[in-house]
């Protein structure tokens, strides 16, 4: 069994593996005709729930073979350009290269000693975020597995110096408060179209689902800055604590982006730390022509990014960054096996002082190989290339009667919905056709869309983040989208007649 370690005495065994592993992936990337194959559930389970994980196959060929009917032929290909569905993108290839050099190397980002170069430039990749965001020459940040890790960590730092900071005000005060008494009256405020991981991360924070204040989005899907104004107001009246608001700069629905400048000022007024969720929005960063979109973010206490959506990184990658590297030892534990106080002494940096994992993978070397081959710019243009398509799609549908879009995307997202001609029928009916024709869509395996519910009804999206997608593709969807929805109510109807 030593003969499948990787080490000096397997290294002709490893390159034979892996590059026969890699020509099944290309030969199966070049012949992909469609996003999927449209198998279901109960087809594959039974075949994948068959397999004796206790009898190996002969070799890794054989492996392979099985792999092809339990995996490579079925999978979801989110490089076919009719994959619309959710935020994913498909990946440029030097970090495709970046994700098998580290795959290998296996470097654990926690210690110094684990990773060596790999903590220098992961700190570098960091440090290059913060300046693009312009968070200040005292930022520092940490990479995540992706947007609610980041969110969470994010917030777990919201709410500690919140902590810190009103019992330090009530002490200086004469009064004695204590975080068990202050957590029930922290407050997060976030508007109802941002990602539920700000939910998520208040209950587990120990705050509750209570202590999110879901703030009304305007017509364009943005935060209402009045609405949030009123409601900040209103917390500080009932002698609660406002611990942080949430902007979203690009919403997972909507593509939106939050007034970020406005909040920045009302957060700054309440004292509370300001958080933006760029995750979606955050190839703006690198955008030759669209940055001005992000404007105010360089205001914020802490920012979501999100490499593997608009940067065309693999998953996961993403980074939590912060203004004040000091608020990241709220998230720092010295373990004497580990990373003990001596070693911060002795400045050995550790990225596990700022992070909320331990064992992490050294994701941020594909985003290094991918800035090293493309530049900031190469990257940027492509993400350029999938908001100018959103917006021709969104003249597509628009003029299209059959549909009805919701709003002008502001990134690269399309919300709408199939709209029958007449009055006569119901609702419910509309909105299950809406569903239906996704479903039987995604059946088809012909293309890939997503679904959301806008004011109660059922709509279709279009996430678009491959710029090998034509309007050519939209019509095409738009076409199918609607064949099936037609075909659904003349059922429907029929059998009601």
């Amino acid at each position: 069994m030593r003969s499948h370690l990787l080490n000096e005495t397997t290294a002709d065994l490893y390159r034979r593996s892996v590059t026969e592993g890699v020509d099944r992936v290309a030969a199966k990337l070049a012949t992909t005709q469609r996003p999927h194959t449209g198998i279901s559930v109960d087809e594959l389970a039974p075949v994948i729930n068959g397999i004796d994980l206790d009898k190996p196959l002969a070799d890794a060929a054989a492996v392979l073979d099985e792999l092809e009917d339990v995996y490579l032929r079925d999978a979801v290909y989110f490089h076919h350009p009719r994959y619309l569905g959710h935020l994913n993108c498909p990946v440029v290839i030097p970090a495709v290269l970046g994700e098998a050099i580290l795959s290998a190397v296996n470097s654990s980002l926690d210690t110094w000693d684990q990773s060596i170069g790999g903590t220098l430039i992961e700190r570098r990749l960091i440090d290059w975020t913060t300046e693009r965001i312009g968070l200040g020459p005292g930022a520092d940040g940490i990479f995540t597995s992706g947007g609610s890790q980041s969110n969470f960590h994010a917030l777990l730092l919201a709410r500690d110096e919140a902590c810190r900071l009103v019992m330090k005000k009530a002490l200086d005060e004469g009064r004695e408060l204590t975080k068990a008494e202050l957590l029930p009256k922290l407050r997060i405020f976030t508007s109802e179209a941002s990602h539920f991981s700000v939910q998520k991360s208040a209950a587990m924070l120990g705050l509750g689902y209570e202590a999110v204040i879901s703030v009304p989005v305007d017509r364009n899907r943005r935060m209402d800055t009045a609405v949030l104004a009123l409601e900040l107001e209103e917390c500080a009246a009932e002698g609660l604590f406002p611990m942080a608001v949430v902007a979203t700069a690009g919403t997972t629905d909507f593509g939106s982006i939050d007034p970020l400048p406005e909040i920045a000022r009302l957060a700054d007024e309440h004292s509370a730390w300001m958080h933006v969720d760029a995750a979606y929005g955050c190839g703006l960063l690198a955008s030759p022509t669209r940055r001005h979109l992000l404007d105010g973010i360089e205001r914020a206490d802490s920012v979501t990014v999100d490499y593997h959506k608009s940067f065309f990184q693999p998953v996961s990658s993403s980074a939590m960054l912060v203004r004040d590297r000091d608020t990241l030892k709220h998230a720092t534990y010295h373990a004497d096996y580990l990373n003990p106080r001596r070693m911060a002494e002795e400045r050995i940096p550790n990225q596990v002082d700022k992070s909320i994992q331990t064992t992490r993978r050294f994701d941020a070397l594909k985003l290094w190989v991918t800035l090293r081959v493309m530049g900031a710019d190469g990257v940027g243009s492509l993400f350029d290339e999938v908001i100018d398509l959103a917006a021709a799609g969104w003249d597509i549908i628009d003029a299209d009667p059959r549909f009805e879009v919701v709003v002008k995307p502001q990134i690269s997202t399309l919300v709408f919905r199939y709209v029958p001609e007449g009055d006569g029928i119901r609702g419910d009916l509309v909105d299950e056709a809406n569903l239906h024709a996704r479903k039987a869509l995604f059946a088809s395996g012909e293309a890939v869309v997503a679904g959301t519910k806008v004011d109660g009804k059922q709509y279709l999206k279009f996430t678009l983040l491959n710029p090998q997608t034509t309007t050519a593709d939209i019509t095409a969807v738009l076409d199918l989208l609607a064949a099936h929805a037609e075909q659904f109510l003349g059922e429907s109807l029929a059998l009601h007649r």
